[in-house]
């Protein structure tokens, strides 16, 4: 079995479909961070475990994931219909077989998914994460995969937006075998609260750009 945290904040609108493409033995854990369209009750209903972690923040979301997770192998993926499930078994296979101590999807975008802001972000970001690494990434990928006692020991510490580049940074520096699977990327339910507008998008990078100070 595998667990999959899954960030939660008003996605009711994505999350039947999301749920429904859950893989046999992926169990999804959403971890609703504060909804108010009535997601974490609409995810109980359709057979998720569902936790609340008040504190606000997508680092705090998967962090709770993480504490509630049970599994050995552990999966992330937002919540918004731009990742289709159904790819996690591509992602998580490296971590099950042992070629591979942390998975990063490597978002390969459908025409609109991907706002033209966000995608720039994201290549400055990784540019900067491959020139002081050495790492050959393309993409900071939100659909990941890793064994969770691992995750426990490089001790996070952002609970915010910079969750994602931490890991990353943290593993190297631990020196794990990271690589990269493409996946696809969706054009989203709705409008994200991060890379959907310029405010949040500089909201990441600003988290971000502190870890890589």
């Amino acid at each position: 079995m595998v667990d999959v945290v899954l960030p939660v904040l008003n996605e009711a609108e994505a999350l039947p479909w999301v749920l429904g493409r859950m893989p046999v033995g992926y169990e999804p854990i959403v971890v609703d961070n504060g909804s108010t369209d009535g997601s974490a009750e609409l995810a109980r209903l359709l057979g998720a475990r569902v936790i609340r972690e008040p504190r606000p923040g997508f680092g705090a979301a998967c962090f709770a994931g993480l504490q509630a997770a049970n599994a050995e192998v552990l999966c992330f993926m937002d919540c918004d219909g731009s990742l289709d499930p159904r790819a996690l078994p591509d992602v998580a296979e490296p971590v099950v077989g042992g070629h591979a101590d942390l998975v990063l999807g490597e978002r390969r975008p459908e025409r609109g998914a991907w706002p033209l802001h966000a995608r720039v972000a994201n290549g400055l970001l990784v540019r900067e994460l491959r020139r002081r690494t050495g790492l050959r990434l393309r993409d900071l990928g939100p659909m990941r995969a890793l064994r969770r006692g691992e995750l426990h020991q490089l001790g996070l510490e952002d609970r915010r937006f910079g969750w994602p580049l931490e890991m990353v940074l943290r593993a190297n520096e631990a020196g794990w075998r990271i690589v990269e699977v493409p996946v696809a990327y969706l054009a989203r339910s709705g409008r994200s609260k991060v890379t959907g507008t310029v405010r949040g998008t500089l909201r990441t990078i600003n988290d971000m750009g502190r870890l890589l100070a």
